[in-house]
C-alpha cells in the first residue's frame, strides 16, 4: 500500500472531491508512477460516481456542490497526467 492521505486511494480521491486535500505538483512528487495511476483510477471512478448522482432541478446548493465536486476531480487528474507525462 502506498502513501495515499487517508489510508488508500480511493479515501484519497474522495477527500480531494469534498475539497479536504488539495493537490499540486509538489505533493505528486513523493507518489511513484504506479500510485499516481492507482489515484488516477481511483478519481475517475468517484468522478462517475458523483456525475452520476443527479440532485433535483430545484435544489440549486446540491447542484453547485456537485458542480464543485466534479472540477475538483476534474482538475487533480490533469494534474497528475501533466505530472505523469513530466516523468517520461
Amino acid at each position: 500500500m502506498g502513501n495515499f492521505m487517508g489510508g488508500s486511494a480511493y479515501a484519497m480521491s474522495r477527500d480531494i472531491a469534498e475539497g479536504l486535500i488539495l493537490i499540486n505538483s509538489n505533493a505528486l512528487k513523493k507518489f511513484s508512477p504506479a500510485e499516481l495511476k492507482q489515484l488516477l483510477f481511483e478519481l475517475d471512478k468517484v468522478q462517475k460516481e458523483t456525475r452520476a448522482d443527479q440532485p433535483a432541478a430545484d435544489d440549486t446548493q446540491a447542484i453547485q456542490k456537485r458542480g464543485r465536486k466534479i472540477t475538483r476531480v476534474t482538475q487533480a487528474m490533469s494534474m497528475i497526467n501533466a505530472s505523469l507525462t513530466g516523468r517520461r
